[in-house]
């Protein structure tokens, strides 16, 4: 029983289906220049990294950013030279997912074949079809069914504006180059053809990735990607209280992908997503209000239809990223990390509807997934003062249930902070720069037919599973 005030209110989960989370949904996303750092961050024998991986199940590792279009594929290099993608860089990724159970969504330079190429020094990073077919010929060899696509290009709303500036860009401009690019692409590995994804659109879901998606057909493309953060970084309003609030923006567009996909008959995908762009909010997006959110935003995703997210980061900055890391060894497991794993132990199935009453106002949300061996429910009280006595009534009758709390503790606090940037547990446990994780034995609930009562305390989410 948590100390403090205590609100009573219920629960109703039904049996009518609101949705699916499906194998991979919560994935990892990086850089593509983190391929050729030195040390290696992706190898096969960097234990640590693979455990850490593998601690959130079998997903999809999502190799982009805006790097992919500021580097040019070398088959003659000898690897970690910055503005290249060298055979030995594409080995130590291949190596990387094969060990860690992943696959990997691999991104390549589109933008250098236009009039303005990425140049920073020495490097002019032009690229053509042909390089790029080199490319994933090469990548597709080592990777073979580890690889589970390819994006050409990376954000391309944005061409001529944010990026390669003082050229023309406009949808017809990427999509005639992007068919050269496929078409190469394909003629020299023809078992590629069924792994073409895009757009990696950076926020222009209708103008841009859903007229792509009709311009490409399902003919030509096997997925639509688009990319989703909360809102600017630097913006004032990136804090820590805003983030844990309903997001609107995102409930719309993923409405709009929904139909949009729906429509030309793909499932589409959220290949690069987080809290605040420009590399996060410092104290907000590595604080325990980023383990909170992206529960709410990983069940929003799969409610709205999406197949599944990738999370980007990478680093060891005060920005975002679910796993830390410098020198290509692992730091730490970052707040977000724990909400990430808190939903992959939810597991995979149908969405049941959910409906909370007797709230009074409190920000509080509720999910059901009916899996394979039982239904799980996850309640994300982000609260800053008030618990939760919540009555739970299930669409079945239960014979057992038990409780996981995630919570956070700083030395010397009285209770759970959003701001915090450590502490984050897991039914009382840390998880391990390995990957390892020894929580303590779940709290044992005791269901009365088809009814149970449990606590959710403030900022903290909880997952019961019934059987």
């Amino acid at each position: 029983m948590p100390s403090g005030s205590i609100t009573q209110a219920s629960l109703t989960v039904t049996a009518t289906s609101a949705g699916t989370i499906g194998p991979a949904f919560a994935g990892l996303s990086y850089e593509k220049s983190t391929l050729y750092e030195n040390p290696y961050l992706f190898n096969g024998s960097n234990a640590n990294l693979i455990g850490m991986f593998k601690r959130l199940g079998t997903s999809v590792l999502r190799i982009g950013g805006n790097s992919v279009d500021r580097n040019t594929w070398t088959a003659s290099g000898s690897g970690q030279t910055e503005g290249q993608i060298a055979p030995a860089d594409v080995d130590a990724l291949a190596a990387f997912v094969k060990a860690a159970g992943w696959q990997c969504l691999y991104g390549i330079n589109l933008g250098g074949a236009g009039p303005s190429p990425y140049t920073s020094g020495s490097i002019v990073a032009t690229t053509t079809p042909a390089l790029a077919a080199a490319e994933i010929a090469y990548a597709y060899a080592q990777m073979g069914p580890s690889m589970f696509g390819f994006e050409i290009g990376n954000e391309c709303d944005l061409y001529g504006s944010s990026y390669f500036s003082g050229t023309t860009w406009s949808v017809s401009t990427f999509e005639s180059l992007w068919a050269q690019f496929r078409a190469a692409i394909v003629a020299q590995t023809p078992a590629v053809a069924a792994l073409c994804t895009g757009p990696a659109d950076a926020g222009n879901e209708s103008k841009w990735t859903v007229p792509f998606g009709q311009w490409a057909t399902k003919a030509n493309l096997s997925l639509l990607t688009q990319h989703y953060y909360r809102g600017n970084g630097q913006d004032a309003s990136s804090t820590a209280a805003n983030l844990v609030t309903a997001d609107a923006s995102l409930i719309s567009d993923l409405g709009t992908l929904d139909t949009g996909a729906e429509g030309i008959g793909l499932p589409y995908r959220l290949t690069e997503c987080n809290s605040y762009y420009n590399g996060g909010a410092s104290g907000v997006s590595n604080s325990y209000a980023s383990s909170l959110w992206v529960i709410d935003f990983l069940f929003d995703c799969a409610l709205g239809g999406c197949v599944g997210t990738n999370f980007h980061g990478g680093g060891n900055g005060t920005g975002y990223t679910p796993i830390a890391d410098s020198g290509g060894a692992v730091v730490e497991a970052r707040p977000e990390f724990y909400g990430i794993l808190l939903f992959t132990l939810a597991g995979t199935g149908t969405l049941y509807t959910t409906n909370l009453s007797g709230l009074g106002g409190l920000n509080v949300t509720a999910y059901a997934v009916k899996t394979a061996t039982g239904l799980n429910i996850v309640v994300v009280n982000k609260d800053s003062a008030e618990n939760l006595e919540l009555t739970i009534q299930l669409p079945q009758s239960a014979s057992s249930a038990t409780l996981l709390e995630m919570t956070q503790l700083s030395s010397g606090a009285s209770g759970p902070d959003l701001t915090a940037t450590s502490g984050v547990t897991l039914q009382g446990a840390s998880v391990n720069p390995d990957g390892s994780f020894s929580p303590s034995t779940a709290y044992t609930l005791s269901p009365s037919g088809s009814q149970l009562t449990c606590y959710a305390p403030a900022l903290s989410a909880v997952l019961i599973q019934v059987a």
